[in-house]
């Protein structure tokens, strides 16, 4: 499982927690959700930028 994968879970997770009231579940996984969503942005960046200066990027 991808990192974005990983990032929906933890926010389904803390929709879901809201939704019931568990204030602290929620916060916390938000918190990893949020997390996971960053590392996942800046690894998507460096690999455009890769891609876009001729380095080929991750081949399929």
């Amino acid at each position: 499982m991808g990192l974005l994968g990983w990032a929906l879970i933890f926010l389904v997770v803390a929709i879901i927690a809201a939704a019931f009231g568990f204030g602290g579940i929620a916060s916390a996984s938000a918190g990893i959700a949020k997390v996971l969503f960053f590392i996942f942005l800046v690894v998507f960046i460096v690999l455009l930028i890769s891609a876009l200066l001729g380095g080929g990027g991750v081949a399929a």
